[in-house]
């Protein structure tokens, strides 16, 4: 009884507008960016009538830049979308980014889990909470109290970012959270239906709007708003006058290099958590670096002058 009580009465940040919501205005001053290329895998638009098709509405480019701006992209069941960005994302103190979606009320919400990565390979997911009753299913067009939810983008309504703060996964060493390049978005399959159902981080079922078997099912992604970036280092290399590369990729013994009106003043080779393995500081351009010593996995290559940083990433075997 102590259970069913404390989650029916567990509450969140309510909707936007409301005291104490957590909901970030689309034109907020301490949003600094916003994605810069998106890459969708679209979903079904009903998963349990798999003769409907995918979604259709929208697509990569919908996503990129302000919210409300331009169109969205319906990921339909279980879709979703990769963004990257100008500069990475960052911990800073609070919340790091937001993501929007196009509901067009503070209650028909179409919720979606938020992943992030530090290299495009590994993503880890912030840990989502529904308390929303699970006994009945919430029909294609009912409503949902954004109060009994947590970590799950779109919570808030048209305008209005969910915003997530990377503090929350510091103890998953496999990401570096001042080099997060990735942020994907799931969407929630609300099916109570053990068949089709997804579930929270503290496995209870999901219950938003479903089936929704529609050309714009599932989640609609608005954008991506970006709070904490690192301005230093720039993920959009333009290399038509200065060129580093790295070859061969993957390597196991010598990194060669090859470089065109650029010489680095520093060089380091670190870990996907951001620990720097390997720095070599010079003013001469170097053909080669030894990295045999290296364990295998996947590293990240920072070259830097006072023209430009540059990165790039390799496997060693």
């Amino acid at each position: 009884a102590l259970l069913i009580t404390s989650i029916s009465t567990a509450q969140f940040a309510p909707a936007a507008g409301q005291i104490g919501s957590s909901a970030i205005y689309k034109d907020s001053s301490i949003i600094v960016n916003w994605a810069k290329s998106a890459t969708v895998t679209r979903g079904l638009q009903d998963i349990s009538n798999t003769s409907l098709g995918e979604t259709f509405i929208g697509d990569s480019s919908s996503v990129i830049g302000m919210a409300d701006i331009n169109n969205v992209i319906s990921l339909g069941d279980g879709g979703s979308v990769i963004c990257q960005f100008q500069y990475p994302i960052i911990n800073g103190i609070g919340y790091d980014f937001a993501v929007f979606e196009n509901s067009f009320q503070d209650d028909f919400l179409e919720l979606a889990f938020v992943e992030v990565s530090s290299d495009g390979l590994y993503y880890s997911r912030f840990p989502a909470i529904s308390f929303t009753d699970t006994t009945e299913q919430i029909g294609s067009f009912d409503l949902i109290n954004p109060s009994k939810l947590n970590n799950l983008a779109g919570k808030y309504r048209g305008g209005y970012g969910v915003p997530f703060d990377l503090q929350e996964l510091i103890s998953d060493t496999n990401l570096n959270l001042n080099n997060i390049t990735h942020v994907r978005v799931v969407d929630v399959v609300g099916s109570i239906n053990n068949l089709y159902a997804n579930y929270d981080s503290e496995q209870r079922k999901i219950n938003d709007p479903w089936p929704t078997p529609f050309s714009s099912g599932g989640f609609d992604l608005d954008a991506i708003a970006v709070i904490h970036q690192d301005n230093s280092l720039s993920l959009n290399h333009d290399n038509s006058n200065y060129e580093t590369s790295i070859y061969p990729n993957p390597a196991k013994n010598f990194l060669h290099l090859k470089s065109i009106n650029y010489i680095p003043t520093s060089i380091t080779i670190s870990n996907i958590q951001g620990k720097i393995l390997l720095e070599i500081i010079s003013n001469r351009n170097y053909n080669f670096i030894n990295i045999s010593e290296l364990e295998s996995g996947i590293y990240i290559v920072k070259f830097n002058n006072e023209l430009k940083v540059s990165t790039t990433k390799f496997i060693k075997q």
